[in-house]
């Protein structure tokens, strides 16, 4: 009687859950991409990575680690350097947009160094037209970010970083819009990584390497272009990790692969209620009722721990917002590297899919390095542009 009884209620309970899961919504079939301010933040900013398929948490340390992990650069070799890297955008359509990128730093001790680096993006001259189409002014909006790290071994193998960011995203100029005052959009993050290398003792291999990065960047305040208003936007938190595996062929080449996997760090937009003519179901406050997800209007830090479970899909949403490069490098006698990747985003989620080639010649302390992104699904800014950049290395400065 009793396991007769207890069999009933079961299966009443697995038809109830199952009538409730046809009837509750689907959302996982809906582009639902996440957005945010300042997304050049997220851009890769050298060469090297670039030809790469955007990896770097875990490569070796060069003079561009900063935006990819500053732990690296207490591992090193060189007593200083500096890099310089330029990329063209959207070169197929204008020739003033552009992304420069310059990053030094300095070896205080074996255990110690220190770094900064320079974003810029100019967005060229854009003519400003009011409501009516009648001319306001030329001008030429622009975003920066200036930042500075201090990276520490913990120990032979184990490192860490602490990084400060400033952010000024200057896009209107200070004109009016719709009215509407506007100002340049600021704001101050951080970033917080670790850096973890060891040698392997492989038989029949010369030398092999194992290496883990991990990086949590922009952690900041929300940027609003007007004090008119009490909308802000999120800047792009990014959490970024992955290994890599290094190993030497013999005296005179090195083969290495690598893996990147990302997530942003901020709100998933939910899906709002409608009415039957399709329009936004408000309250009593003109608040936007909400179907399925979350509120995204907190704060960076509630908005860094709902990013992990506030997609309106579920976990199966949540996980297709990571998105993953992988890629290689071959050097030959540490004088002459050929890299190759892969970058890969879910449809839904922007649907950014590319491979990218690259080389690199390094000749005493200068290095060269150029890149080239192939789309695979939609245009990408950056299709059929040649980046390259410039790197200084001094064992003795």
């Amino acid at each position: 009687m009793i396991n007769r009884s207890f069999f009933l209620l079961l299966f009443f309970l697995l038809t109830v859950y199952v009538i409730q899961g046809q009837n509750k919504p689907n959302y996982l079939g809906q582009t639902n991409t996440i957005t945010t301010a300042v997304p050049f933040l997220l851009i890769a900013p050298d060469s090297r990575a670039g030809g790469m398929g955007d990896a770097g948490v875990a490569t070796t340390p060069d003079a561009s680690s900063m935006h990819w992990n500053p732990a690296k650069y207490a591992f090193i070799d060189s007593k200083a350097g500096f890099a310089a890297t330029y990329s063209p955008w959207l070169r197929a359509i204008v020739s003033d947009i552009n992304l420069a990128y310059v990053a030094g730093f300095y070896k205080i001790d074996d255990r110690q160094t220190i770094a900064s680096s320079l974003l810029f993006f100019s967005l060229g001259d854009i003519t400003f037209t009011d409501i009516r189409g009648d001319f306001i002014g030329n001008y030429r909006p622009n975003e920066l970010a200036i930042d500075a790290t201090y990276s520490r071994k913990f120990s032979d193998k184990w490192s860490g970083a602490v990084a400060a960011r400033y952010i000024n995203s200057n896009l209107t100029q200070g004109i009016n819009v719709s009215g509407v005052a506007t100002k340049p959009g600021r704001s101050i993050a951080a970033d917080v990584s670790v850096y973890h290398q060891q040698e392997l003792n492989w038989r029949n291999v010369e030398y092999a390497e194992f290496a883990f990065g991990l990086n949590i960047s922009n952690i900041g305040s929300k940027i609003s272009y007007s004090d008119a208003t009490t909308d802000t936007d999120f800047i792009p938190t990014n959490l970024r990790f992955g290994p890599r595996l290094s190993i030497d062929l013999d005296e005179y080449n090195r083969l290495s692969f690598f893996a990147d996997v990302n997530k942003l760090l901020v709100p998933t937009p939910p899906i709002y209620a409608l009415d039957e003519n399709g329009q936004t179901i408000t309250d009593e406050n003109g608040n936007k009722k909400i179907e399925a997800g979350k509120d995204p209007n907190v704060n960076t830090i509630q908005g860094l721990l709902q990013s992990w479970y506030d997609a309106p899909g579920g976990f199966s949403e949540e996980m297709r917002e990571f998105y993953y490069s992988i890629g290689t490098e071959y050097w030959y006698n540490k004088a002459f590297a050929v890299r190759a990747g892969y970058f890969w985003e879910h449809e839904n989620k922007g649907n950014r899919k590319y491979f990218t080639l690259g080389a690199g010649l390094k000749y005493n302390v200068f290095g060269l390095d150029f890149s080239y992104l192939i789309p695979t699904q939609q245009r990408n800014p950056l299709e059929n542009t040649l980046r390259f950049t410039l790197s200084f290395d001094f064992d003795d400065f």
